[in-house]
């Protein structure tokens, strides 16, 4: 996850000894998530045969109630990402921010769902560790050459770049950076976006999310930001989670606007987003279609419900848009579609607490 810690000012320029430390609690996290996911899929929680090519299954089992979060998690970006390439009929373009090891690329060539382009974007460090994996493992380099036109990809320790598929080395809180080394990868702002974040602007100060947001706005004609973090932070449980993760030195910069659902909408409007929407995991678990809930919750007993439902109330997942009429009507305005209660993979059934 490509985010500061402590940094004061996002445009202030930081070698990279003197801000290494800050961030090493960041980095560690997209291992966590990493061997989150792989323990999942091990469980068969969801299909990913790709996730093994880039985190070894761990041998400590995770809780079942992570697994379902994490399941949750997944399904909820997952749907999104994909009805926003079926309104523009795949002629757009994902830039994934703090992408850690993901896999959707890969995911979505198997579905014939590639965007015109899929960037990805992390610190210089996982990069390079990503990057020499998909040198070393044809499974994961191959699909990437399938689609490249050219002879050679261009690729060095930070960064590859190809016909349809971009890894970036940079820094979030240097924007400059970053959009020089997206356009070198061609990064077309006319085509329609999809920015996703999880788990990333939680790490930045206020001001450093802040700026990120508003440069995606200001960047893309016509776009939508899909966020997933924590939230309702205020409580008893969110001060735990704070305090378990700054004893990892891991400090959640930005933890003031998870304050609640309606802060996390705030401040995407107040960057520059024309519509925003926000919903907590539990509720979206709730509109999960029951057969597919029904499956996972057979793969492990969970003893304690209630633990569930507090993991999942303090996260969520919230999207923002901007210029969506040149794309028809959007399925996404409030969260759900209500004359066909499946538009986005979940089920409408009591809507009344969103």
């Amino acid at each position: 996850m490509a985010a500061s810690l402590r940094e004061p000012s996002f445009n202030t320029s930081a070698s990279p000894s003197s801000c290494d430390t800050d961030d090493e609690g960041v980095r560690g996290t997209c291992e966590d998530a990493s061997l989150c996911k792989r323990f999942a899929v091990s469980l068969g929680y969801w299909q990913d045969p790709y996730i093994q090519h880039f985190v070894r299954l761990s041998k400590e089992r995770k809780a079942p109630e992570i697994n379902r979060g994490y399941f949750a998690r997944v399904h909820g970006v997952g749907q999104l990402i994909k009805a926003f390439l079926q309104r523009t009929e795949c002629r757009c373009q994902i830039l994934n921010l703090g992408a850690g090891m993901d896999t959707t690329f890969w995911k979505l060539k198997d579905e014939d769902l590639l965007p015109s382009k899929y960037f990805e974007v992390d610190f210089p460090m996982i990069v390079t560790r990503k990057l020499h994996n998909i040198k070393c493992k044809p499974v994961l380099l191959n699909p990437i050459s399938e689609v490249h036109s050219e002879d050679a990809l261009q690729m060095d320790g930070h960064m590859m770049d190809s016909k349809r598929y971009a890894i970036v080395g940079a820094d979030l809180r240097d924007l400059a950076d970053l959009e020089e080394k997206l356009k070198k990868c061609n990064m077309n702002t006319q085509l329609p976006t999809l920015l996703i974040a999880e788990c990333v602007l939680v790490y930045m100060t206020p001001e450093q999310s802040a700026n990120l947001l508003k440069w995606a706005a200001r960047s893309f004609h016509t776009a939508m930001f899909v966020n997933y973090e924590q939230v309702n932070m205020g409580d008893r449980f969110g001060q735990i989670m704070i305090e378990n993760l700054r004893r990892r030195q891991c400090d959640l910069a930005g933890v003031e606007t998870c304050r609640s659902l309606e802060s996390q909408k705030e401040r995407l409007l107040a960057c520059g987003w024309e519509t925003a929407a926000a919903v907590d995991m539990m509720a979206l678990y709730s509109r999960l279609p029951r057969a597919e809930v029904n499956r996972i919750e057979a793969l492990e007993f969970l003893d304690e419900m209630e633990l569930l439902e507090q993991l999942m109330q303090h996260y969520c997942l919230c999207w923002a848009t901007k210029g969506g009429r040149e794309l028809g009507a959007w399925p996404w305005p409030c969260g759900f579609d209500l004359e066909t209660g499946t538009a986005l993979g979940w089920e409408v059934r009591d809507v009344s607490g969103l």
